[in-house]
């Protein structure tokens, strides 16, 4: 790929539908997953993006074999495991459709789902992306299931969107959502939230799920303090993004404030009921309030300075539209 991200998403779409899917070492499963993909959309205009995060089973060579009897087959083999949000962003500027469709690579997401999805799309114009919903999870209870279902309410709770799978990999979105995001870090757990935050109108969908056979979850506790992480950059990006002195200045000035009024509370103590404060640990309390107020009220001056260089030096818009306006 020697376009730049940019330059391919800006290229008129040439096919109906880019189906994107993200591989890591499934080599047992990639076979089946294309003919399982083949069967489903046989019918349709449509190009399948396999991107292979970097395997170290030899699934990029296999990938690469199949594209070659298969013209419907884009291969995208990253140099190194990026992760799956790098690996879906891969597969995002490398789709030419105007209709794109996501899933997981270890069969347990079934593309047969693909065309109901389409179907709904189609008749729901007011609608930009179908979220699946593993109604019928086929995971281990403990293992899977329990941390999912807390993780889903904290992501409802914290950005305000009531999704009850965050985790579906199947999804189907028009072109123009996929546009306006970049994906980072695990962020395409949140794929949603910073979708409908780019303006996309939401539905969720009932979809079937299937217990892995073949193959090693690469799912682990340790993508636990990262999605945390995550999780707190799409609060904040979602509330403060644009307005960075609110969150930073807001805190900053209480903490200010209250370190000056422990300051002028002891120079009253000093100057007029002639108190010695050198020693008190009050002392050194109020200082570092103060100081901590101040750099935090400039870090959110410099936010906001870094948010003009952002928008206005590339032209980046501060809104979206629907559509566009009359002319009289």
């Amino acid at each position: 790929m020697t376009a730049t991200a940019a330059e391919t998403l800006a290229t008129p779409p040439a096919l109906a539908l880019s189906v994107v899917i993200p591989v890591y070492n499934e080599a047992e499963n990639v076979e089946e997953l294309v003919s399982r993909v083949h069967a489903a959309l046989a019918d349709r205009d449509f190009e399948l993006i396999l991107i292979d995060d970097g395997s170290s089973d030899g699934t990029g060579a296999l990938i690469d074999s199949l594209a070659q009897t298969r013209p419907w087959l884009r291969p995208v083999l990253l140099i190194r495991n990026y992760g799956q949000s790098t690996a879906l962003q891969a597969g995002f500027d490398a789709a030419r459709g105007s209709l794109i469709a996501t899933l997981d690579g270890d069969l347990q997401n079934d593309p047969a789902d693909i065309p109901e999805l389409l179907r709904i799309l189609d008749e729901r114009p007011d609608i930009d992306l179908i979220s699946g919903w593993r109604k019928d999870r086929q995971d281990a209870a403990m293992s899977r299931k329990l941390p999912s279902r807390i993780a889903n309410r904290i992501i409802a709770r914290v950005t305000g969107i009531q999704l009850r799978d965050n985790g579906c990999a199947l999804k189907v979105y028009r072109r123009e959502v996929i546009e306006r995001l970049r994906l980072y870090g695990e962020q395409h757990r949140f794929i949603v939230a910073l979708a409908v935050e780019a303006g996309a109108r939401l539905m969720e969908v009932p979809v079937r799920h299937h217990p892995r056979t073949r193959g090693v979850s690469k799912y682990g506790i340790d993508r636990t303090v990262r999605v945390l992480l995550d999780l707190l950059w799409i609060r904040f990006s979602m509330r403060f993004l644009h307005r960075p002195l609110h969150a930073f200045g807001t805190i900053g000035a209480m903490l200010g404030l209250a370190g000056f009024a422990v300051l002028t509370w002891l120079a009253f103590d000093k100057l007029v009921l002639g108190e010695d404060i050198g020693q008190r640990p009050l002392l050194f309390l109020g200082m570092l309030l103060l100081l901590l107020g101040v750099q935090l009220v400039a870090t959110g001056v410099l936010g906001e300075l870094l948010t003009r260089i952002y928008h206005e030096p590339q032209g980046r818009p501060q809104y979206l539209t629907r559509g566009t306006p009359r002319s009289e």
